[in-house]
């Protein structure tokens, strides 16, 4: 059942005003995004749609079930050596150390009490057991009051690809009917704000910003009063981009989150983090920090299509038990895909 509420919704303008050239180039890039919907060959009928995941984890297939099978050709039995180096193709697919032990640990049991003894019976085994620590069942956190905005507010270093991220985001609830408004709470970065404008325009939502250095925590109050009296279906809250380990900067997280749930009880209802899956086991350390600072609901992984580390998505679930929401596949608006456990582990090993 979707948490959001059937409301009456007024027609918001978005904030644009007249483009320096550095918007410009930023609009051409947003436009190349939002133009390419829907013109990818592989299509969007719900066989294209798969196509597409499995097309975007090609080089994650590659490098880990590609190199299971190989491992496993003309192989009869399961022995030591076959698992040392299974141990090696696990841990270089960056699913990690505690994971990949695991993994390998459930095996090894399973071959002591000669329960096991066919590597291709292995593959399914992994197949499985990997099934299972991805599959989280994300609990959604609804607003207390129906007629309340949910508010996600959205956390992650710079170069993950966040705004753009929360540009798709915006998109995928437009195509839901859903009033969206998009606060520019990342006043450190004047391309940020510019940025996320860009895209408030291009989906159809509504925009909150102040000028460059303003307090992203008055910039937050003001789009929840902003918000509620405008009956906002979803708000999308940009925060600043700085690296998980400057202490300062996780504490301007805090009294964001702080001063949301003051104007808002409840709020923010989801805290989504932003990952670069082509980072490896850095992402791991970020989410880490990330969750300890802030208490994370979710987690969405950028880039996948560009790398062989996918196996991350595993490590993640697997060592932090945070829900992957959504995934990059792909630069189209319509590549961040709603994370599904099933079609993930159908599209790596099938």
């Amino acid at each position: 059942m979707s948490i959001f509420k059937k409301k009456k919704h007024r027609k918001d303008p978005t904030v644009r005003e007249s483009e320096t050239p550095e918007e410009t180039q930023i609009a051409e890039a947003a436009d190349n995004t939002f133009s390419a919907h829907g013109d990818n060959e592989l299509g969007n009928s719900g066989n294209g749609v798969f196509k597409r995941l499995r097309h975007g984890l090609s080089k994650t297939r590659t490098s880990f079930t590609g190199r299971i099978d190989t491992l496993f050709v003309g192989k009869k039995e399961i022995t030591e050596s076959l698992m040392d180096e299974l141990e090696e193709i696990l841990f270089t697919s960056d699913i990690g150390v505690a994971t990949t032990q695991r993994l390998l640990d459930a095996v090894r049991e399973k071959v002591t009490r000669k329960e096991l003894k066919d590597p291709q019976k292995l593959k399914e085994m992994l197949r499985d057991h990997i099934l299972s620590l991805l599959d989280q069942n994300p609990v959604e956190h609804a607003p207390k009051k129906p007629e309340d905005p949910m508010v996600i507010m959205i956390a992650g270093v710079n170069g993950v690809g966040k705004t753009t991220t929360i540009g798709k985001l915006a998109n995928r609830y437009r195509q839901e009917g859903k009033n969206v408004m998009l606060v520019a709470a990342d006043t450190f970065r004047a391309a940020a704000v510019e940025q996320l404008a860009i895209w408030g325009e291009r989906v159809g939502a509504t925009v909150i910003k102040q000028g460059t250095g303003a307090d992203p925590s008055a910039v937050a109050f003001d789009a929840m009063t902003a918000a509620i009296s405008r009956n906002t279906d979803v708000v999308l809250v940009d925060t600043a981009g700085r690296l998980h380990t400057q202490v300062n900067l996780m504490e301007e997280l805090q009294k964001v989150n702080r001063v949301i749930g003051r104007k808002l009880p409840g709020a923010p209802h989801e805290i989504w983090l932003i990952l670069d899956a082509t980072t490896g086991q850095n992402a791991i350390s970020q989410a880490e920090a990330f969750q300890e600072t802030l208490g994370l609901t979710g987690i969405i992984l950028t880039k996948l299509d560009g790398t062989a580390k996918g196996g991350i998505v595993i490590g993640i679930s697997s060592q932090l038990g945070i829900p992957i929401r959504y995934i990059g596949i792909g630069e189209q608006i319509d590549d961040l895909r709603a994370f599904d456990a099933n079609e993930f582990v159908k599209a790596i090993f099938d």
